[in-house]
């Protein structure tokens, strides 16, 4: 089996470094991840100026683009064989309910999808910084080893989040929806040196819908979630009423 594993926290992060060394253990395993990291870069591509793609010393290449850039090139140009899975992770953070919307993590997973290949995007969700990115990376082994036990069909994107704790104190596997957050906080107004006026972007806002069957409730409880996504945008209880405008 061959994985193309990317994030958005950049080559060098600990999540993508953890991953890799227990995916190296069942499968071939190659790392395209962006220079810096990108997070909330959602699904750009770099359209206004050419990528360059270096190797690390311990071989993983990275891009000076978006975590979108480093699959798109790598599934179209830059590796001899198509990838047969791809792992976007570990996120130092959650990716739950709206998040997946900007979320560079997830991004990178959907673009695998979007390509015909089975993705994977896993994120620990951390507020402490307790950084057990081996219960993540555990999680993964154990999903990448049953898609290669049971095959799949169609093209599957999941989206994963696991409680920041040891393999052991997890409380199990829930499939589940995304809920959805309150507001966002409002942007933070600040001076920088030069005595402009800059802002920040607010932090995302609480959780809203996070009853039972959502990603929030499974973490709450201490399951790991996994959510598949689709990306089909329309919304189709509203095609009549559109069309009956046209009709007016």
């Amino acid at each position: 089996m061959r994985i193309l594993m990317s994030n958005d926290d950049g080559y060098f992060s600990q999540g993508i470094n953890v991953l890799f060394d227990e995916l190296k253990k069942i499968a071939e395993v190659v790392v395209v991840a962006p220079d810096t990291e990108k997070s909330g870069a959602s699904n750009s591509l770099t359209l206004d100026r050419p990528l360059i793609v270096k190797q690390a010393p311990n071989g993983f290449y990275h891009v000076n683009g978006t975590p979108t850039d480093c699959v798109h090139m790598a599934v179209t140009g830059l590796l001899e064989q198509v990838p047969d899975i791809i792992v976007s992770g570990i996120n130092h953070g959650a990716n739950m309910g709206d998040d997946t919307v900007y979320s560079g993590t997830v991004a990178a997973a959907t673009e695998g999808f979007l390509l015909g290949i089975p993705a994977i995007a896993v994120s620990l969700v951390s507020e402490s910084g307790g950084g057990n990115y081996l219960t993540a990376a555990q999680v993964v082994t154990q999903l990448v080893k049953q898609i290669q036990t049971q095959g799949l069909t169609e093209p599957t994107l999941l989206n994963v989040n696991v409680p920041d704790c040891p393999f052991e104190e997890l409380k199990g596997f829930k499939v589940t929806r995304l809920g959805k957050r309150h507001k966002a906080e409002p942007v933070i107004k600040a001076t920088n040196p030069r005595g402009q006026t800059v802002y920040w972007v607010g932090a995302a806002g609480p959780a809203a819908d996070c009853g039972d069957g959502t990603d929030f409730d499974a973490i709450k409880q201490g399951f790991v979630s996994i959510t598949p996504l689709q990306m089909d945008l329309t919304h189709y209880q509203q095609l009549d009423k559109v069309r009956s405008w046209l009709s007016l």
